[in-house]
């Protein structure tokens, strides 16, 4: 699965379960906590993979 495929993914989940926290389900609190969490880990991925094909275009 490619990075943007994942990131859109873990947000969907992320939205799921902070729909269901809303309706006063707390154990959703800490999914969506942890979907938020692979959130930004993707997202550093990804932000590193466009910075590494940036270099390589230099050079």
């Amino acid at each position: 699965m490619d990075l943007l495929q994942n990131l859109e993914s873990e947000l969907e989940l992320f939205r799921a379960e902070y729909a269901k926290f809303g309706r006063g389900n707390k154990a959703a609190g800490t999914r969506a906590r942890k979907h938020l969490q692979n959130i930004k880990k993707t997202a550093q991925e990804l932000r590193n993979s466009i910075q590494g094909s940036k270099k390589d275009e230099e050079k």
